[in-house]
């Protein structure tokens, strides 16, 4: 019985078969129905795909928002953290001014000391050469006891530079004057200076210099032979070299 069921079933099958190509080949309505049937089938799976790839979406979405979250967190952590080192430095170099404010009022009053015992020490170590050189001084008529500071600002910059300090020293004798730069150690740009500063002192003075005299214990090669070019008359104690 169930073996000739099941032949049954088969011939049914074949013949529902056939019955259905032969109704798409004749019935224009039926195959359009059947074609569309598959159609919307398929767009049924594209919308089961596409509702599958937006909730996927959804979810990478999702776990982007988060993971921002998470750096917005963090970064406003570091920025507070970095906020507070900011304040701490900025209060280290608050302090590090004060102090060298301090350190710059001390160098300063240091400076006022050592430069009014520098001055006092330069008219020290001058009358010094001077004595050390009286023997060549007197015999070129000069005592080293009569020589005098001239010192002149010019205000207006009449004469060189607006402020500037002009010092020489001076001896006059039987209405001779003598211009005269006393140095420990003469260089080039002492000679050159010299040279510039008498021409200055003799328009100050409004009369030209009988002689110019430079004094130094220690004078390089080429100062030395610069004054000579400059005809101005040198007392020294050694010549140095020049290096190679």
């Amino acid at each position: 019985m169930r073996g000739c069921w099941v032949g049954s079933a088969g011939a049914s099958s074949t013949n529902l078969r056939e019955e259905i190509l032969k109704l798409l080949e004749e019935d224009r309505e039926f195959r359009y129905a059947v074609a569309g049937l598959l159609g919307y089938r398929e767009v049924l799976e594209r919308l089961d795909r596409h509702e599958e790839e937006l909730r996927r979406l959804r979810e990478d979405f999702l776990a982007f928002v988060k993971e921002q979250e998470r750096r917005w967190v963090e970064n406003e952590r570091r920025w507070e953290e970095a906020f507070k080192r900011f304040e701490t430095i900025e209060k280290i170099l608050e302090e590090h001014t004060k102090i060298l404010k301090e350190h710059t009022d001390k160098i300063t009053k240091i400076e006022t000391t050592l430069g009014r015992l520098g001055g006092r020490w330069g008219r020290s170590m001058e009358r010094m050469v001077l004595e050390i050189f009286r023997e060549v001084l007197e015999k070129r008529g000069i005592e080293p006891g009569r020589v005098e500071r001239f010192e002149y600002i010019d205000y207006d910059g009449k004469f060189y530079k607006k402020g500037a300090r002009i010092e020489v020293d001076v001896y006059v004798h039987d209405e001779k004057l003598y211009l005269i730069e006393v140095k420990s150690l003469a260089e080039y740009d002492d000679v050159e200076w010299f040279h510039e500063k008498a021409q200055i002192v003799e328009r100050i003075l409004g009369r030209k210099a009988d002689k110019l005299i430079l004094i130094a214990t220690d004078i390089y090669e080429d100062a030395l032979k610069r004054a000579q070019e400059l005809g101005i008359d040198i007392i020294y104690g050694t010549i140095i070299p020049l290096e190679p």
